[in-house]
């Protein structure tokens, strides 16, 4: 998004851009499609936010509902074994080369650098919860602009600019009419959000329990979370694998393999789930089809009405805040803990892949030589997501043909 729009298209600066980011990044959800709808709604208003926000998500929902099928369906052929063995490998290196962009960006000085290693240790070695970690990061912001604000200002963007050029909206555009703060207007969306979450879940209530634990789970994920789909997914995995049991932990990397195959944001891979529940809890009966479709629509949309609503409430006050030191120095403290915090997914699943039965199982040098190749091939040599995630899907169908199953 940052090459598309601030470096290509100049729809947006990079200073403007980095602030609709870290507020996005504060907020709990998707951080991917809240910029898509923040960035629609600065150009083009309210309509302009829902149409970026909806086109951002709908053709992967439907691409990942073609692919959540043909999993389920066939998923047990060597085959489709074999692919997602090679696949798996390169979901954590795409993990870790994120870690390592976000990182490169937002850690600008020791400081920065000090709040990612902490929110590490806070999440990995001591299991801390994320809204926790981003509360102590955004007291410390507060109190580092304050004291320090060196450490903690946006400077730097005026240069990347003279790069790019000038953009549409650029550091110094005034806020237009549209973005400007409105009580009645901040009134207006919430309750319109508020009421439509209001009736879609009690129809749900009286007509399907599963489906409205999905609704009412994915609420919780929406706003329970933050950082972003890397910081949502050890949740959505505890509720969907431990608590609920809607899939297994396997399906659960694999399912983020497709996520990450598929256009649009990781975030998707909640689809993947609403979908394996539905259909292995076969709620319509034998339509498991039908059931896992109706499973994946109602994780996408209780996953990402929230942040629609967030964006149509809050933007303007952020956009009032965009020089600000008091706001902005909590906000660019949080972005580095996330940076920790996507660290720490890395390990996760990089743990799961790498010892598929555990520490006391056999470690699967295949997969770590696979998964170092493709971090090198993402961050020395920038080669696309989807060739490498293709380079090791046959890499691993060759090895499941070869040697009679992974």
């Amino acid at each position: 998004m940052h090459e598309e729009l601030v470096e290509r298209r100049r729809w947006i600066s990079e200073g403007r851009f980095l602030h609709a980011l870290n507020y996005c990044m504060v907020l709990p959800g998707p951080e991917a499609t809240q910029l898509a709808t923040y960035i629609g709604w600065m150009m083009h208003r309210t309509w302009g936010g829902v149409v970026a926000g909806g086109l951002f998500v709908l053709p992967s929902v439907f691409i990942l509902i073609a692919l959540s099928w043909i999993y389920l369906a066939y998923g047990h052929l060597p085959a489709i074994a074999g692919l997602f063995y090679g696949i798996k490998p390169a979901v954590v290196a795409i993990v870790l080369a994120a870690a390592h962009r976000i990182g490169s960006r937002a850690l600008k000085n020791t400081w920065l650098w000090a709040i990612a290693a902490a929110a590490f240790v806070a999440i990995f070695a001591f299991d801390a919860p994320f809204p926790a970690i981003v509360i102590t990061a955004a007291l410390i912001g507060y109190f580092g602009g304050r004291f320090a604000p060196g450490r903690f200002s946006s400077a730097g963007h005026a240069a990347a600019n003279a790069r790019y050029g000038t953009a549409i909206i650029d550091d110094d555009t005034p806020t237009p009419p549209h973005a400007r703060f409105s009580w009645p207007k901040l009134w207006l969306y919430a309750g319109v959000g508020v009421g439509l979450w209001a009736v879609v879940i009690a129809l749900l209530y009286r007509w399907q329990p599963t489906l409205f634990d999905m609704g009412w789970f994915f609420t919780k994920a929406a706003l329970l979370t933050f950082g972003g789909a890397y910081a949502v997914l050890p949740y959505v995995y505890q509720g969907g694998v431990e608590h609920y049991g809607w899939l297994t932990a396997t399906q659960m990397i694999d399912g983020l393999a497709l996520g990450e195959t598929t256009p649009g944001p990781l975030i998707m891979v909640v689809a993947f789930v609403g979908f394996v529940g539905a259909w292995t809890h076969a709620i319509f009966g034998e339509s498991l089809a039908v059931a896992g479709i109706a499973g994946a629509l109602v994780a996408t949309f209780f996953t990402f009405l929230p942040s629609f609503v967030f964006i149509l409430v809050g933007a303007p006050f952020i956009e009032t805040t965009h020089g600000d030191l008091r706001f902005t120095a909590p906000l660019t403290a949080i972005t580095a803990a996330v940076v920790g915090v996507v660290l720490n997914l890395a390990v996760f699943f990089a743990y799961h892949v790498l010892w598929p039965a555990g520490l006391d199982g056999r470690f699967d040098w295949f997969s770590a030589i696979l998964g170092f190749a493709a971090f090198v091939a993402l961050f020395r040599f920038k080669t696309g997501v989807i060739p490498v995630i293709g380079a090791c899907a046959a890499l691993g169908l060759v090895v499941a043909l070869a040697f009679g199953g992974t």
